[in-house]
């Protein structure tokens, strides 16, 4: 199992608790109002709407919430969102590839390069680690009532690269251009994602001690708690006496 999809463990089971749960919800919503405003708000013609969607019932947000946040983007007083990307290292020489949705990029600039500059990390110019990530679809699904020998080859004839198996759910990963045959074969399926998405993996990662490693993971979080920080991607490898004392 690759580093990142380690934190990513750790982070759902600290997701539980309110406040965290509350920044997933901000960061889903923002999400949903860029997909609704510039595809409209009908899901089965906005395929990233759709996705949003999908992706907010995986994180159990109420359906009100929802249709709130679809109804608020179609309207004229609707925030204008735009997406930003930053890339640079964190302690450790870590690579870090930052994903934000922002109303005032001065705003997001500032915000991030402080986290860089107190945290020991140093911003880089944009594609400075473009050979170091590169882009998939990631499906995230429960493992209750599900058999993967019974899915599996299905999957694979999709387009299905590699399943990893955690605690409580698999993690399916495919090229970007098999997202949509992947998650459409989970469709017929009729299985449901807990979270799907396009992202960053990285080519090769990178081991540290314990101490760094630890160092990292509170910067990674730190930026995670940015309002206008969607998505963070890294290339430290986690091994498994890290992940379980983290």
């Amino acid at each position: 199992m690759s580093g990142h999809s380690k934190w990513s463990t750790i982070k759902r089971k600290k997701g539980a608790n309110d406040a965290r749960k509350g920044k997933i919800f901000t960061k889903i919503i923002k999400e949903i109002m860029i997909a609704a405003r510039e595809g409209g708000g009908d899901i089965d013609t906005n395929a990233r709407l759709r996705l949003a969607v999908q992706n907010a019932k995986g994180a159990n947000m109420p359906k009100d919430n929802i249709e709130r946040a679809i109804k608020k983007a179609s309207g004229a007083d609707a925030d204008s969102y735009v997406e930003t990307t930053f890339e640079g290292y964190g302690p450790g020489g870590i690579a870090v590839f930052t994903e934000c949705l922002t109303d005032n990029n001065n705003r997001t600039v500032a915000s991030v390069r402080a986290t860089f500059n107190k945290l020991g990390g140093k911003l880089g110019t944009n594609g400075s680690l473009s050979s170091l990530f590169e882009r998939k679809g990631v499906f995230t699904i429960s493992k209750e009532g599900i058999s993967m020998e019974d899915i599996e080859l299905d999957l694979i004839d999709a387009g299905a690269q590699d399943f990893e198996d955690d605690d409580d759910t698999f993690t399916i990963t495919c090229a970007m251009e098999d997202f949509g045959s992947v998650n459409r074969k989970l469709n017929e399926l009729e299985i449901e994602p807990e979270e799907a998405g396009l992202k960053r993996i990285p080519n090769t990662t990178k081991t540290l001690d314990l101490e760094s490693a630890r160092k990292v993971l509170r910067f990674i979080e730190v930026l995670e708690d940015d309002d206008d920080v969607q998505n963070v991607y890294h290339n430290l490898e986690i091994t498994d006496e890290q992940a379980n004392e983290l």
